[in-house]
């Protein structure tokens, strides 16, 4: 069973998709976590994002290692061997991804990657829950489930601005929320994968629900959507 959830930064995906994945027993995949990933491998060789070339991004992609793994505490994301999990979360990683993420050869890369670790955890499980940008449109358009999460910008400039501070006590709310504001102009107005709703997608606004209601909806879906039954 693929279940695909995506939506905007800050809206709660994340969070959802890992308690989903814990109660039905599948692995959790956070593919922004791999474009974060890649983008740190740009900052650290000095390959610019914002007017890379062909040559450097293909040379930079065929010499980097980049690798996942699942256990009791989550999904780690390994780079050349070094485990990278909490470098990635930075905001200086934060503003290349989204550059780097709109990257022809790095998008069609991630995507080979997802499809290829999906189908493996599927196997194996029975089952995977994936979170970005466009699971539901272009990874897998067929998933079992999709789900699109959105909130307030300013709701989800907060709950950004609250997991940069144990990082950056200098940090900004308002640098967040701009931040935030022209993350979201790119991700929707880029001509590679945009960001928009798939076709026959559930819907979740999180400004004024809680996890355990939007966990309740998605694992409701999926009893609705595939007439499982889910212990």
């Amino acid at each position: 069973m693929i279940i695909a959830i995506d939506g905007p930064a800050g809206s709660g995906k994340s969070t959802t998709a890992r308690a989903v994945a814990e109660q039905l027993g599948y692995v959790y995949v956070d593919t922004g976590a791999m474009y974060r990933t890649v983008a740190l491998a740009f900052i650290r060789n000095g390959v610019s994002a914002e007017s890379p070339s062909d040559g450097k991004v293909r040379g930079l992609l065929a010499n980097i290692r980049l690798d996942m793994r699942f256990g009791p505490d989550g999904m780690r994301i390994f780079l050349d061997g070094q485990d990278v999990t909490g470098n990635i979360r930075t905001r200086q990683v934060t503003e290349v991804a989204s550059r780097v993420a709109v990257i022809p050869e790095v998008r069609e890369r991630m995507v080979q990657k997802q499809r290829r670790l999906a189908g493996i955890q599927e196997k194996e499980r029975g089952g995977v829950v994936l979170e970005g940008r466009d699971i539901g449109t272009i990874v897998f358009p067929d998933a079992d489930v999709k789900v699109f999460m959105k909130a307030s910008v300013e709701l989800r400039a907060r709950r950004r601005y609250e997991e940069l501070l144990d990082k950056d006590p200098n940090v900004s709310f308002q640098d967040v929320l701009s931040d935030i504001r022209a993350r979201d102009e790119r991700d929707v107005s880029r001509e590679l994968s945009p960001l928009h709703q798939a076709e026959g997608t559930i819907e979740i606004d999180t400004s004024h629900i809680d996890l355990h209601e939007q966990v309740a909806m998605v694992i409701r879906a999926v009893r609705e959507r595939t007439n499982r039954p889910i212990v």
